[in-house]
């Protein structure tokens, strides 16, 4: 299928993996593309592994499986890196976005000879600047429609400001720290 782009994340429970990807879903198709966002369950729990994937097309999408030959893969927490193969099936073509401080040659190691592009950004510190506590989705949301190009920065931080009115309606104060958390990410990650 012409123009498609699949992404695959890795989180863990409680992290904000599957909103990003539903949040990322939303956001794609207000810009007028076809779209599927979706988790895949198991027995998750609170600080379990968890996968969640989109589809983005300009056309109609007739697939309907999970992704095994993901585009681009987010790892929204780094020690997934050490028990789950975030790179299985990864096109080289396309990229990994980890949320890490950690060094390139360790993340070269832990990747296991993965040739394709290797993005990083820090979540943690930017959540924790603008939102005070530790919410890595919105960094990691903002980093893979970087990396991607799915969206223009301006289209993704115009639909997430409604899209948050939305969603936080019953805690408006939020809001400006997850635009600021969005606006940050965009600009921190990076290319290793």
């Amino acid at each position: 299928m012409d123009n498609l782009i699949e992404i695959r994340w890795h989180g863990r429970g409680g992290q904000g993996a599957k909103t990003a990807s539903l949040l990322l879903a939303d956001a794609a198709f207000n810009t007028g593309k076809y779209i599927q966002g979706f988790p895949e369950y198991g027995p998750e729990r609170m600080g379990a592994p968890i996968t969640a994937y989109n589809r983005i097309s300009s056309n109609p999408i007739t697939i309907h499986s999970n992704i095994y030959e993901p585009d681009y893969v987010v790892v929204v927490d780094d020690t997934l890196l050490e028990s789950v193969a975030v790179t299985a099936g990864l096109k080289e073509t396309g990229a990994v976005v980890i949320n890490t401080t950690k060094s390139a040659d360790y993340l070269k190691t832990a990747l296991k000879g993965y040739n394709g592009n290797i993005y990083t950004i820090d979540a943690r510190k930017i959540s924790e600047e603008a939102l005070g506590k530790y919410f890595p989705n919105t960094p990691m949301l903002a980093a893979i429609v970087k990396v991607s190009g799915i969206m223009s920065d301006e289209e993704l931080l115009e639909d997430m400001k409604g899209s948050f009115k939305h969603k936080f309606a019953k805690k408006p104060e939020v809001i400006e720290g997850n635009m600021k958390a969005l606006e940050l990410a965009l600009k921190e990650v990076k290319k290793i």
